[in-house]
């Protein structure tokens, strides 16, 4: 999926925790997101903050889903919660390959 059907597929899919989210779904918006934050930040350090409080909005529910694409229930969201290893380990389950059925 390109950048911008992810990101705005994201933004769509905001309050859908049902289903599941690919590899290349998460790690695009992701991408976007970080584009976006970075021309926020430029233009107003204020405007910088309330992006980053509103991606929370399509951004866990996008968790929730890539998670269950795994095959992990959505409570493992709550390791990123640990300093430092919980947000590697997070990350690291993020890159895992989708698995069927």
């Amino acid at each position: 999926m390109p950048l911008i059907d992810a990101y705005t597929s994201a933004w769509i899919r905001s309050f859908d925790y049902e289903g599941r989210s690919n590899r290349g779904d998460y790690w695009w918006f992701v991408l976007a997101n970080l584009i976006v934050a970075i021309i926020t930040a430029l233009i107003s350090p204020r405007l910088n903050t309330i992006y980053t409080v509103a991606t929370l909005l399509p951004g866990i529910p996008l968790c929730v889903r890539r998670l269950r694409d795994i095959g992990k229930p959505w409570p493992w969201i709550f390791i990123g919660l640990i300093p430092i290893l919980g947000a590697i380990w997070l990350i690291v389950l993020f890159c895992q390959p989708s698995v069927t059925g």
